[in-house]
């Protein structure tokens, strides 16, 4: 690892990846030098990871390729609170979400470029933005888009988001795919959304966003003296602890492939009509969910599912089975699953 807390060079994270998530202690500067040229500098595929930036940036590469590339199906990058700059090249994007999932948290998307996308979801790629801002980049090439939105089940998800000082872009959200927009979005651009062909907006935005949606300053570095490299943290299995409540979870590729569970209690669902019309138990799925995930209930019931990818969370009903006795049901998606009565 750099001194900043991502590494210092070229990385590629798969299934085998013994550390998944990185806390950055720095600003993490990638020099042309460092990188594959034409390849994204951190390539993530196959599960789930997590960049927690604590206010600082990851600045670079420039000229070179992609900043960041979430791979196929199954593939999770949680990033929080960082600002991304100074990345990017002609017929690349800053960030590339191929057929995985971005969840993109207090993230700042400043300064870059000569990019042809600062953001792109492609075909069967998910993009969940909160508190984002894109700020001051510049596009190059043909067709330059702030955000692309692709065919074949991309989605692109905004709640709270800033557009500002981005020029030489002929596009602000180019769109085959599915648009979520929701809270408060500012276009100071003069760039609309546009829809190539076959696109879905959903605008539930409401007024300009107040200046900065700022996230928390960085943290001061301590000063530590040297240590030996610290073992890899693994990830935590909690999905069994809910078999001491007859609670059932069978994940495609197990339990500790990085699905999570938590049993909720009312306060836990946060729906004050669900919590009064008497629900039987709920559990909260999130993590690797992707990958195909099977919760039994003991008892019999009606299954609601309050899906964790919009906000507040939207209420379906699911249709369950019963196998010996047990209510049983089975998501793709994070959310929570609510047993009410027949």
């Amino acid at each position: 690892m750099a001194s900043c807390g991502l590494p210092a060079s070229y990385a590629e994270f798969t299934s085998a990846a013994t550390v998944t998530e990185f806390n950055m202690t720095a600003d993490c500067v990638f020099n042309s030098w460092a990188v594959q040229i034409g390849s994204p500098f951190l390539y993530f595929s196959s599960r789930a990871f997590t960049i927690n930036g604590n206010g600082y940036s990851i600045i670079g590469p420039a000229d070179q390729g992609a900043a960041i590339y979430v791979g196929e199906a199954g593939t999770v990058l949680n990033l929080n609170d960082v600002t991304i700059r100074q990345a990017g090249a002609s017929a690349f994007s800053v960030i590339n979400v191929n057929a995985g999932r971005l969840n993109a948290r207090n993230v700042i998307f400043r300064d870059n470029n000569r990019s042809t996308r600062v953001l792109s979801v492609n075909a069967g790629g998910q993009a969940y933005l909160q508190n984002v801002q894109f700020l001051n980049n510049r596009g190059r090439g043909v067709g330059p888009e702030v955000i692309s939105v692709g065919t074949g089940g991309a989605l692109l998800s905004i709640t709270n988001g800033i557009f500002q000082g981005n020029t030489d872009f002929d596009y602000l959200i180019n769109f085959d795919g599915a648009v979520q927009l929701r809270g408060c979005i500012t276009r100071a651009d003069g760039l609309s959304n546009n829809q190539r062909s076959g696109g879905a907006l959903t605008d539930r935005s409401a007024g300009e966003c107040p200046p900065g949606l700022r996230f928390p300053k960085k943290k001061k570095k301590e000063e530590k003296l040297p240590t030996a490299t610290p073992t890899p943290r693994p990830l935590a299995v909690t999905c069994p602890a809910l078999s001491q409540f007859g609670i059932a979870v069978h994940a495609t590729y197990g339990l500790a492939s990085g699905v999570q569970c938590q049993r909720l209690d009312g306060g836990g669902i946060g729906i004050q009509s669900i919590v009064e019309a008497g629900f039987i138990d709920a559990v909260d799925i999130w993590g690797y969910v992707e990958q195909g995930v099977e919760v039994c209930f003991p008892q019999s019931g009606r299954l609601l599912f309050l899906d964790a990818r919009m906000m507040p969370r939207a209420i379906a009903p699911l249709e369950s089975t019963v196998v010996n006795g047990q209510t049983c049901v089975s998501i793709s998606s994070p959310g929570s699953l609510v047993l009410m009565p027949n």
